[in-house]
């Protein structure tokens, strides 16, 4: 039997993954974001068990940050035979992507408030 390290979340970064929760992000995204901020590079596997999300929870999480230009990966032979295994890294820091997602929250706001204005011409 192979003795294997198993990572689990900090509370300070459960507490962050919740805050990113509360601010719009899916959890599986917030989760997968968290983990990667705080390991360099990780397989879907190691990022599954880390962040106790599903196989599907972590692909989709995956797919939605490659989007966003957040997350960029690499393919490495396997130990055995089968497909190469995939490994993932932020491709930008976590400062950058906090500032994307707090100039989005700006411009909802911002969105919002104005369409609160035309509201309020229409009842004056």
């Amino acid at each position: 039997m192979r003795a294997r390290n198993v990572l689990y979340f900090t509370q300070d970064e459960e507490d962050l993954a919740n805050l990113l929760i509360r601010i719009g992000l899916k959890r599986n995204v917030a989760r997968v974001l968290v983990y990667l901020a705080h390991n360099p590079e990780a397989t879907s596997r190691e990022i599954e068990r880390g962040t106790d999300l599903r196989q599907p929870e972590v692909s989709l999480a995956m797919a939605s940050m490659i989007d966003l230009g957040w997350v960029s990966n690499r393919e490495i032979k396997a130990e055995n035979k089968g497909r190469p295994v995939k490994i993932y890294r932020l491709s930008r820091p976590i400062s950058e992507i906090t500032d994307a997602l707090e100039r989005e929250k700006r411009e909802q706001a911002n969105s919002q408030l104005s369409l609160i204005q035309q509201i309020r011409r229409y009842i004056q």
